[in-house]
């Protein structure tokens, strides 16, 4: 199969222009430049095409201002260096971002030389593979401009000259290691390039640097060699920033959830209870003090209520007999012999050895094989729901012991370990179950590891920070599409805990953590191998929240592990997470009750409700010129570029060569420059005939501001033309039925739905009166509200909720409406209600975003087109009955 990739998302848009905005009024005719690259006075070597910048740093910090207010962020005051940050969520298309900003930067500014900075192998693998499945996409949005992109190789140094000279998009994606150091190949001189640095190839061209994951390059050290590079500007994109220069543009874990970007999270927690009997050990950590080392150990203790876990500290020659207050398990062999601080561990009487975070539990192994079984069970109930609709479901394993999963003899032949054992019984149990037999379809190859190996080709434990982690890294991620193919067997996979970043999987479902020590990995790394949106067979992303639901087997409570990700999210992010992270128990279905669909006031609204329309929009050019002109004629000044002189004196002294900031002068920039095609430009980005934009352009009286900076007028011009043309088409649009098109009934039984009960689900009691057996889903206290209305309302004769798969088609993305309700007084009249809440008495449509209230507009005029239904958007049931009797609500607009 092949990924297909989406090029309108509106919150990866925002972000692209982000960027491009940092930039408005640079001129793409002087944004190129040709050099020579001398060896001292001999001969030119070179002549390459880099970058340039001739916007002044006054003009970039406004413009920095500007993108900053326009995305609701704290805007900077001053600008000491060209750093930019971007903060993207794990699973929101962070690369897809970039790599299209790069496209976006060379259209609009002719910048052609672009750096990517990596930390790790695996990142860097990960950034190649979506360069690669990225450029047919690129090439077709983009016009088929020609780009070359390759990775730094030490073995193949020359390629830096063909970067450097080439005059397409030019790409190098380099690990920082490659060159943050003196010793490395790229920083010394190399016969290949004439005695020249090959460093140099890329400083001539003033690259515009990518920064991937900049978190883990913020020593002082890899800071140098980025800013060695001798960027124009640095980009700096991660979802865990340490530190946000100049942020401008913020997608975070919140924002993700609450917009439905990535899988909503619920814990499966598998803990013991009652488990008294055996002789519980647990190693927190040991300190070594200059006289002394302790450990603390949780132990059982007798209490009296009972026996409870308590914590204690312990010292060599401590008798768990004595500190349990004589829990008989503990008599025999819990002295404490030795404290290793160094190995980190503690050896009692009886031989046994303890490691800092392992456990001694005599249901640690029941627990493990109850955490496989409980992910297994949820697997094949997803992929019951899932396969039908083409989505392959895929399980993640974490285990701290390859040899768990998979060992060798002593002949060398590879044997399955505890775990693979465990997994192929409870599945093979689980197969033989009626509801799984559709799903046995496959009899081998359903499981595998993704381990690294030594040189006999042995897998085994590793960091993640070896060579051979880059290998297993390489593998798993050029299988990425070949494990979502529905004809590929593997469906669950097994790999060890360095398996941390780098790599992800759309359709990773289930991720369940079996340790035999306390993991050491972060809450946030775990569930970011699966928050991807799934995608079916053809490589579309799936936006359903019923079907995009990470569950996470974890071996602790539901509160421990929501509250470790809720810290580690506020100390990454500083945002509060609280309330998006689900108990699995608290997951219901919603189920409509039986023979609804022959309900007769059921029938009734939904032939009403049920056909489907299409737009078209009218708008008066002459209005149009009207409104625009009136808009660019208020715009502020029109800055000339300009050109900042900076003074530096060196200063030599016995502690070196420093610099010493002596003033600096701007002064504007002339240049004979060609005008260029205005209406061309403004037409390609807006779709106006040139006529309708010469008319705008005239009548704004703002033309002499073209021969000030043409490039920062009409992109501006574009703006206000776009903004005032959207809420003209809204105003003019027009719905007409398709023919006999119409939504399905059979939908409401196909699309299952699963909720998480909150304060907002409604519990049904009439339910006589609704679609529903049990449970409303709503979103809000003001749907909760109106729901509770309607079953005591004895006007409401039937309501319910109109479901996610009913959408009315606008120019600015898909409506759905929310709720149809019968309503009888002295006549029975059939409503489609939007339920809004703006803190007044009736609805003040004022208070609401924009967006929300021209999407109320396309639904009055589509609703306007079928027969009998009244629209409305209100607060409360009493307001329907209002609406009968004036017309001051019946344009939302």
């Amino acid at each position: 199969m092949k990924l297909t990739f989406e090029s309108n998302l509106a919150y990866q848009q925002e972000a692209i222009q982000a960027v491009v905005n940092l930039f408005e009024g640079q001129m793409s005719e002087e944004s190129g430049c040709q050099y020579s690259l001398n060896e001292n006075g001999v001969l030119d070597l070179i002549a390459g095409i880099g970058n340039r910048l001739v916007l002044s740093k006054e003009q970039i910090l406004a413009n920095l201002q500007k993108v900053q207010q326009q995305n609701n962020i704290l805007c900077s005051d001053t600008l000491e260096d060209m750093h930019f940050s971007i903060e993207m969520e794990t699973g929101t298309g962070k690369t897809y971002v970039y790599l299209r900003t790069i496209y976006e930067l060379n259209k609009k500014y002719g910048f052609k030389k672009f750096v990517i900075v990596v930390p790790s192998v695996p990142i860097r693998e990960g950034v190649l593979k979506n360069l690669q499945i990225t450029h047919e996409h690129f090439q077709t949005l983009y016009d088929n401009t020609p780009v070359r992109f390759y990775v730094y190789d030490r073995n193949k140094i020359s390629q830096l000259r063909g970067f450097a000279t080439g005059d397409n998009i030019e790409i190098l994606v380099i690990n920082i290691d490659s060159f943050a150091k003196d010793e490395n190949v790229i920083n010394k001189p190399n016969d290949k390039l004439s005695g020249q640095e090959p460093i140099k190839f890329i400083q001539s061209v003033q690259p515009i640097v990518i920064v991937d994951e900049p978190q883990n390059m913020e020593s002082e050290k890899r800071a140098t060699a980025i800013s060695n590079l001798n960027p124009l500007c640095t980009l700096r994109y991660s979802a865990t920033h340490r530190n946000r220069y100049n942020l401008i543009y913020s997608l975070n874990p919140i924002k993700a959830y609450d917009l439905g970007l990535v899988k909503q999270i619920e814990v499966d927690s598998v803990l013991e209870e009652n488990s008294m009997n055996g002789a519980f050990v647990a190693l927190e950590s040991i300190t070594a003090a200059k006289t002394k080392v302790t450990a603390k150990v949780f132990i059982d203790v007798n209490d009296k209520n009972g026996v409870k876990k308590k914590s204690v500290t312990v010292r060599v020659g401590s008798d768990l007999y004595a500190l349990s207050n004589e829990r008989e398990i503990y008599r025999n062999g819990y002295i404490v012999e030795e404290i290793d601080a160094a190995n980190g561990c503690i050896t009692f009487s009886n031989g046994e050895i303890l490691y800092q975070g392992q456990r001694k539990d005599d249901l640690n192994d029941e627990i493990m094989k109850f955490q496989i079984r409980r992910t297994v069970e949820e697997h094949l109930r997803k992929e019951l729901k899932l396969n039908k609709q083409g989505i392959k479901v895929l399980s993640l394993f974490f285990i701290d012991r390859v040899a768990n999963y998979r060992s060798y003899d002593a002949q060398g032949n590879i044997v399955d370990g505890k775990f693979a054992t465990w997994f192929e019984e409870i599945y093979n149990e689980l197969m033989h179950k009626p509801a799984y037999q559709s799903l046995n379809k496959y009899s081998d190859k359903i499981h595998n590891g993704y381990f690294s190996q030594d040189k006999k080709g042995r897998v085994k434990d590793t960091s993640g920070e070896t060579q051979a982690d880059d290998d297993t890294y390489n593998l798993i991620m050029k299988d990425k599409e070949t494990l979502l193919d529905m004809n590929n067997p593997l469906r669950f996979i097994f790999s060890h805990t360095a398996l941390r970043e780098g790599w992800d999987n759309p359709n990773v479902f289930q991720i369940c953590t079996l340790n035999e020590t306390k993991s050491e990995i972060k809450k946030r790394q775990e569930i970011g191998r699966g928050l991807r949106l799934a995608v079916n067979q053809d490589g579309m992303r799936c936006y359903d929240r019923n079907i995009n639901r990470l569950t996470v087997v974890a071996n602790e409570s539901y509160n421990d592990f929501a509250k470790a990700l809720q810290n580690e999210l506020q100390e990454d992010c500083g945002v509060d997470f609280s309330g998006r992270i689900k108990p699995k128990r608290n997951r219901v279905s919603v189920k409509y009750k039986k023979g609804f669909e022959a309900d007769p006031l059921f029938l009734v609204i939904w032939e009403k409700l049920k056909a489907k329309t299409t737009y078209r929009v009218n708008y008066d050019t002459n209005t149009l010129v009207e409104k625009v002109s009136k808009e660019i004629k208020k715009m502020s000044c029109i800055s000339a570029p300009a050109i900042r002189s900076v003074k530096t004196e060196v200063v030599i002294s016995d502690k070196g060569i420093s610099a010493q900031y002596k003033g600096d002068k701007i002064s504007i920039y002339s240049s004979d420059y060609l005008i260029p095609d205005v209406l061309g430009y403004i037409q390609n980005r807006t779709e106006l005939t040139r006529s309708t934009i010469m008319r705008i352009l005239v009548k704004s009286e703002r033309l002499d501001d073209l021969a000030v900076n043409p490039q920062l007028f009409m992109d501006q011009v574009v703006d206000k033309i776009k903004r005032v043309l959207q809420e003209l088409m809204i105003e003019g649009i027009e719905y007409h039925k398709i023919g006999d098109s119409a939504y399905e009934m059979r939908l409401f039984e196909e699309q299952e739905l699963d909720i998480y009960l909150n304060d907002f689900t409604f519990k049904v009691s009439d339910s006589d009166k609704t679609i529903y057996d049990e449970y409303v889903p709503l979103d809000s206290s003001v749907e909760n509200t109106f729901a509770r209305d309607c079953e005591t309302s004895d006007q409401v004769k039937f309501y319910f909720k109109l479901p996610d798969w009913f959408k009315i088609p606008t120019p600015i993305g898909s409506y759905n409406p929310d709720w149809a309700v019968v309503f009888e007084d002295d006549k029975r009249v059939y409503f489609v209600v939007e339920t809004k809440d703006t803190g007044t008495r009736v609805v003040d449509l004022d208070k609401l975003h924009p967006s929300e209230r021209l999407k109320i507009c396309c639904g009055e005029a589509h609703f306007k087109q079928l027969e009998s239904l009244k629209y409305r958007v209100i607060n409360k049931v009493s307001e329907l009955a209002v609406a009968l009797k004036d017309n001051r609500n019946k344009r939302p607009i």
